[in-house]
């Protein structure tokens, strides 16, 4: 199984835009990826479900979405020159046991112009540290609102290509 995972609980990202694209990317290789968005968490997740405790709404979602999954796409948007927090807080919120040995790819999302590199470098590090296997090919986007038509959809074929490129090696990885 597959996991998108949206790396912002900010309303009305970006970030999923990137998500729907890879999606269907996916989707037109045969597979069938599963999304998760990290504004699923609950509102309270930071006191609810930290240092030990567990509520039944978080772990249907580790049980669905994450355990299962043997392989990961983490798309990040650009959050201070790094990855937002609410998805280091769910990193330091879940047994770091679950991640073992599990493939991710990397998609950093930037208005600017570095498509947060910086911020893969810094997931990548913590991603290492839970034992996972980050693949080497990360896809920076940079001027994502440069890269949309009027429907809010990707259609900029050079970063279409590249994506194309990331999940036909990710798949083979």
């Amino acid at each position: 199984m597959i996991t998108i995972i949206c790396a912002t609980n900010r309303p009305k990202n970006q970030t999923l835009k990137v998500v729907s694209t890879y999606e269907r990317l996916l989707k037109e290789a045969g597979e069938d990826p599963i999304i998760f968005r990290m504004d699923e968490l609950p509102n309270d997740f930071i006191v609810s479900d930290l240092f030990g405790q567990r509520s039944a709404e978080v772990e249907a979602l580790l049980e669905s979405k994450i355990i299962p999954a043997k392989r990961f796409i983490i798309i990040a948007p650009e959050y201070n020159g790094s990855y937002p927090g609410i998805f280091k807080t769910f990193l330091d919120g879940v047994d770091p046991a679950m991640w073992v040995g599990k493939k991710v790819a990397l998609v950093g999302v930037a208005t600017g112009r570095a498509g947060n590199l910086r911020g893969m470098d810094h997931l990548t590090g913590v991603l290492h540290y839970l034992k996972m296997e980050v693949f080497s090919n990360k896809v920076p986007i940079s001027r994502l609102h440069d890269l949309l038509d009027e429907d809010d959809t990707i259609v900029d074929d050079e970063t279409l290509r590249v994506l194309q490129l990331q999940m036909d090696g990710f798949m083979r990885f």
